[in-house]
């Protein structure tokens, strides 16, 4: 077929669909609004009416740190429905243009000077994120037809979007609020979001062959996630557990302290249905090979819990500490607190093949390089980190600021073990998970990656009883500790996976330059 006669969908640029570069751009921009709010988003909570930058909210810091936590984890916890509403009636296309419509109209919400205005525009924040998040990614692998060797490279060129949206937004957006305030803050992330539904609407010719609404055969197919949970009312054992941590969880929400309990009876009630779940899926699984595969499963999912619940302090904790404890000053310019969390994205870019490479050549070499040792080793390097935030403490106790270098140092070796950690644990779940109950457990990963969030704003909460030298002090003996465990436990756990890795083979040349990714988008 010749060049003029190709459908659009067919062209392709720089050896890719063009349909890639429409998603790298919409994502880039998405996430360009995204980290550009989250990186003002808790010091404009706890900024006074007196702030240099215009009046913020004049929260104190623990409310915003609770206000942070519930935020994030709401964020993945919904894409479980965005998802869903994807698979069952819109298609990926369509639930994608909702998210980026909805998140337009919350970034342009909170543009405006209100309260009520705040809470309205997060709101839609967490819903336009939980319908775009998901399913963009997706749609990535659906430009491919299956055993194409270009996808990997293709998500790989995904993923540098993903974080050059990230770096644009952090470099810009504390410049904005300095020269303009807050709201021309928000009101910017609204412009990056519009710009990223232009292109998406434009490039849709691109893209009408992914992501289309699924045929009610398809839907035939999936697992009714309540009728696979039904079953637990003929499971007397699983029923009883389930009665008593509903039972608890209705307890000890509704009784906890705090003007939040409502929000933890909720998530508690949440979990006791996930654990009801969990132990139908177990129970229902007709092999003790898959049934020790999803236990192995389920323990990777704790490595993700501590894993971002000490990463997300980028947005929380290590946010609030460098506005308020770090000399920000440089040749005599004040760097914005947001620039900081910049480090990440910038870090990713310049280290991600150096990283990918060396776990190449540990596998190359027949050293141990499985994916959960991976992660656990990237959880021990990104713990590691806060050593650096424990220096930075103890220096501005005994000097009433801390320098920049601690900073630059905590987020090198976040990026290190984020790079070490996350691009292979989704994969690990594709490669474990049942897979007539491999889209229940990809939503069920995004929910633990939630919950880490969660975590983080408690963590943030407890440093101010405990102070950040406890906080920090703690992240790392707790994260070293749990992922030296998991290297401990490593034979045991892998002889449990029964070889779901030892198939895998490693590309020479110009294959082992992409990351290994299945899906690099879930994180970040």
């Amino acid at each position: 077929m010749s060049a003029t006669t190709l459908k659009p969908h067919q062209k392709e640029l720089f050896g890719h669909p063009v349909g890639l570069y429409v998603l790298f751009f919409t994502e880039m921009w998405e996430r360009f609004s995204y980290y550009g709010m989250r990186a003002i988003l808790v010091i404009y909570m706890i900024a006074e009416a007196s702030h240099e930058d215009g009046p913020g909210l004049g929260w104190t810091n623990l409310e915003a740190y609770q206000l942070y936590g519930w935020y994030v984890m709401l964020v993945y916890v919904i894409s479980i429905p965005g998802g869903i509403l994807a698979d069952k009636v819109l298609g990926q296309r369509k639930t994608v243009m909702l998210g980026a419509v909805i998140l337009v109209l919350g970034h342009g919400t909170l543009a405006i000077e209100s309260d009520w205005a705040f809470f309205v525009g997060l709101t839609l924040i967490i819903i336009g994120v939980g319908c775009l998040k998901p399913n963009i990614s997706t749609m990535v692998g659906g430009l491919y037809k299956k055993g194409d060797i270009r996808r990997d490279k293709g998500f790989s060129i995904f993923y540098i979007g993903i974080n050059l949206g990230s770096l644009l937004a952090t470099s810009i957006i504390g410049v904005v609020v300095a020269e303009w305030g807050w709201h021309a803050g928000f009101g910017l992330a609204g412009f990056a979001m519009l710009f990223g539904l232009a292109v998406y609407i434009y490039g849709q010719k691109y893209i009408e062959h992914v992501g289309n609404k699924p045929t009610a055969e398809e839907n035939s197919n999936d697992v009714s996630i309540v009728k696979l949970f039904s079953k637990i009312f003929k499971s007397p054992i699983q029923l009883v557990i389930f009665i008593v941590l509903l039972a608890l969880s209705i307890y000890a929400g509704f009784t906890f302290e705090g003007v939040d309990h409502w929000g933890y009876g909720a998530l508690f009630i949440f979990l006791s249905f996930v654990v009801g779940l969990l132990m139908m899926i177990y129970k229902s699984l007709e092999s003790n090979i898959m049934k020790d595969r999803f236990l192995v499963l389920l323990l990777s999912f704790l490595l993700v819990i501590v894993f971002w619940g000490a990463f997300e302090q980028a947005g929380g904790l290590m946010s609030v500490y460098t506005e308020t404890k770090t000399d920000r000053m440089l040749f005599g310019y004040l760097i914005p607190t947001p620039m900081f969390q910049g480090l990440n994205a910038g870090f990713i870019i310049l280290l991600a093949v150096w990283v990918a490479n060396i776990w190449a050549k540990r596998k190359l070499k027949n050293k141990e390089a499985s994916s959960l040792f991976k992660m656990a080793t990237g959880t021990i390097i990104m713990g590691l980190g806060f050593v650096f935030m424990i220096f930075a403490v103890r220096e501005y106790d005994a000097n009433g600021s801390s320098g920049m270098q601690w900073l630059v140092l905590a987020y090198l070796f976040h990026t290190i073990g984020e790079l070490s950690s996350s691009p292979v644990s989704l994969s690990f779940v594709t490669k474990l998970a049942p897979i007539k109950y491999a889209s229940l457990m990809m939503g069920l990963y995004f929910a633990a990656t939630g919950l880490g969030g969660k975590v983080a704003g408690i963590l943030g909460e407890k440093s101010v009883s405990f102070g950040e030298y406890t906080i920090f002090s703690g992240i790392v003996i707790f994260t070293v500790v749990f992922g030296l465990l998991v290297i401990l436990l490593l034979k045991p756990l892998k002889r449990l996976t029964h070889g779901a890795e030892d198939n895998e083979r490693i590309m020479h040349n110009d294959e082992t330059e992409g990351f290994e990714l299945a899906d690099p988008d879930i994180n970040n």
